[in-house]
Formats: C-alpha cells, sequence, structure tokens
C-alpha cells in the first residue's frame, strides 16, 4: 500500500469489523479523524465512490484495530478479526 494511491474499500467489511468491535459510526469517524457521513459512505448508506485513500485506510484500520489488508479485502477475516477486544476501561 503506497500513500497517494487510491485504494478500493470492502464496505461490508468495514461495517462488519465496526459492528463485531460494538462501535458506531460517530465513534469510529472520531477514532479515525473523519466525519460519521465519511464512515456512511465507506460503508454504502450514503452513495459514493468505494475508494479511498492509503493514510484513511491506515486510520480506520488503526480504529478498529486490524490490519489495513484486513479492511481492503486483501487479506481474510480471522477469528480475531471478529472477536471483540477486552476494554481496557470502562470509560468506553
Amino acid at each position: 500500500m503506497r500513500f497517494g494511491d487510491m485504494l478500493t474499500l470492502q464496505s461490508d467489511r468495514l461495517q462488519e469489523l465496526r459492528r463485531v468491535r460494538g462501535i458506531g459510526r460517530t465513534k469510529l469517524a472520531k477514532l479515525a479523524g473523519l466525519t460519521e457521513r465519511q464512515i456512511a459512505r465507506l460503508e454504502g448508506a450514503l452513495p459514493m465512490k468505494g475508494d479511498l485513500t492509503a493514510d484513511v485506510a491506515l486510520r480506520l484500520a488503526a480504529a478498529l484495530q486490524v490490519e489495513p489488508e484486513t479492511l481492503l479485502g486483501d487479506k481474510a477475516l480471522t477469528d480475531m478479526d471478529l472477536a471483540r477486544p477486552a476494554r481496557s476501561c470502562s470509560c468506553c
């Protein structure tokens, strides 16, 4: 993955990982530094292209605690990807 390249996101995979993690669009947007509308578009809920930059893919992957290739569909989902991570505090 190179910066500046446009990538194709697996929108269903993004939505599935977000839901498994118990994260709403608003929280994911905040964690990834995006807007809720951008998340909705990337998930296919609003009309938009499925392309994104490497920077956005990296931020989404970090927020969801998966590798960017997992979001892009280049890497198969594993049981670890679909497991809900343990919370480190009681506030979130």
